[in-house]
C-alpha cells in the first residue's frame, strides 16, 4: 500500500507562475508596441496636407458665394407691453429676427404668421417681470424664448437669432 501512495504523490504540479509571466510579457509588449505606433503616427509619421491650386480656388469660390448672401433680418414693429409682477412696469422693445433662409423670411412676412408671432411675444413679455429681465442672463433667456415661440409658428423657416434694437423698461 505504501507503494500506491507514493505513486500518486509525485505527480508534477503545473508551473502556473511561468505561464502568467509569459502572458503578462506578451500583453506588455503589445501595449508598448501600440503606444510606439501612436507616437510615431502623431509626430514623425505626420505629413502636411497637400494643397493644390484647384482645391484652393474651389474653396475660395464657395466662400465668396456664401459672403454674397446678406443675412435675412426681419424687423418687427415696436412693442409696448405691460410686464407682469410688482411694481407695474412697461417695456418698449423692437425685435429683429435673423432668419436662416429666404423661405423662412417669406414665411414670417405673411400677415397671419406675423400676427401670431407678435401675439406670442406679447404673452411672453406679460409673463415676465422686471426682475427677470434686468440682468443680461434674463435678456438672453428672453431671446431664446422668443426664438422658440416664433420657430413653433413657422413650418419651413427657422429663426437663427434674435436681436433687440430697442429695449426700454419704465
Amino acid at each position: 500500500m505504501a507503494e500506491a501512495n507514493e505513486q500518486k504523490a509525485p505527480s508534477k504540479p503545473k508551473n502556473v507562475g511561468k505561464i502568467l509571466q509569459l502572458v503578462f510579457a506578451v500583453i506588455n509588449l503589445s501595449v508598448v508596441g501600440v503606444g510606439a505606433y501612436l507616437v510615431y503616427a502623431s509626430t514623425i509619421g505626420w505629413s502636411h496636407p497637400k494643397i493644390t491650386e484647384e482645391a484652393m480656388a474651389e474653396e475660395l469660390s464657395s466662400m465668396a458665394s456664401d459672403a454674397d448672401v446678406a443675412p435675412l433680418i426681419y424687423t418687427m414693429d415696436k412693442f409696448t407691453v405691460n410686464l407682469g409682477g410688482e411694481p407695474k412696469r412697461t417695456i418698449r422693445l423692437e425685435v429683429n429676427l435673423q432668419m436662416l433662409g429666404k423661405d423662412g423670411f417669406e414665411e414670417i412676412m405673411e400677415p397671419g404668421n406675423r400676427a401670431k408671432a407678435r401675439d406670442r411675444i406679447v404673452k411672453l413679455l406679460n409673463d415676465n417681470s422686471f426682475a427677470n429681465l434686468e440682468s443680461i442672463q434674463g435678456k438672453l433667456f428672453l431671446k431664446d424664448k422668443i426664438a422658440f415661440e416664433v420657430n413653433s409658428i413657422l413650418t419651413s423657416g427657422v429663426v437663427k437669432d434674435v436681436f433687440f434694437s430697442d429695449f426700454v423698461v419704465q
